[in-house]
């Protein structure tokens, strides 16, 4: 009986990989180039913002909210949102990066925050007591102290984008959600299952590697916050 099962098994997914490989593969590449660029332009938004906000905390909470405010928003109404604004909602790729960008904000900016914040004041003053300007002090103390919570907010940043980048297929921008969206149209577990589970893949394997990248920053006894 096992073997049968195995046997049977194995026709399956062998017919499932021949029918949809090439569109799981050109679709994968899609999904990682709109998250990758996505979490480009958060990071180069959140971190330096982030460090800002360190040295200006009285505005910590109105923007950190406004980021928040901007995670609660409905991945399809967001990009309902940003389709009619000129320039923007001409390509869907675009739309569908601005949108994940919005959504990787917040995680990121946070953990920048309270990373650095976070930093024992008595490493600051023994810092000071040695010369440091401030910014020796923040590039050889509160930024190697803060760089693994600083990537655990990249971490889930990434997950984030990955898995809501399937709704960008809705708006035409691509990705593994076409096959998803596709399936669901058309009533077809098969390519519901052929976007689905390349995507959860994807999300565990970026989860993976940034964890351990992250761990090899992390202070020890020092734990993450996401």
């Amino acid at each position: 009986m096992r073997d049968i099962l195995r046997r049977y098994g194995g026709h399956i997914l062998e017919d499932f990989l021949r029918r949809y490989s090439g569109q799981i593969v050109e679709l994968t590449l899609e999904h990682l180039w709109l998250t990758f660029a996505a979490m480009l332009f958060a990071t180069a938004i959140a971190v330096p913002l982030g460090v800002w906000l360190t040295q200006n905390p009285r505005w910590a909470r109105p923007v950190i909210g406004f980021a928040n405010v901007l995670q609660t928003i409905p991945s399809l109404a967001m990009f309902g949102f940003l389709l009619p604004l000129p320039w923007l909602g001409e390509r869907a790729a675009r739309v569908a990066i601005v949108a994940l960008t919005a959504y990787a904000l917040l995680p990121i900016l946070r953990n920048t925050y309270a990373g650095i914040r976070g930093v024992d004041p008595s490493l600051l003053s023994v810092a000071e007591a040695m010369g440091l300007t401030n910014r020796q002090r923040f590039m050889k103390v509160q930024l190697p102290l803060a760089a693994s919570f600083i990537l655990a907010g990249l971490r889930t940043a990434t997950v984030t984008c990955v898995g809501i980048a399937t709704i960008a297929a809705a708006v035409g921008a691509g990705g593994l959600g076409e096959l998803i969206f596709r399936g669901v149209a058309s009533i077809d577990n098969e390519l519901v299952l052929a976007g689905a589970i390349p995507a959860a893949l994807l999300a565990l394997g970026c989860d993976a590697a940034l964890g351990l990248v992250e761990r090899s920053f992390r202070v020890p006894g020092q734990g993450s916050r996401a």
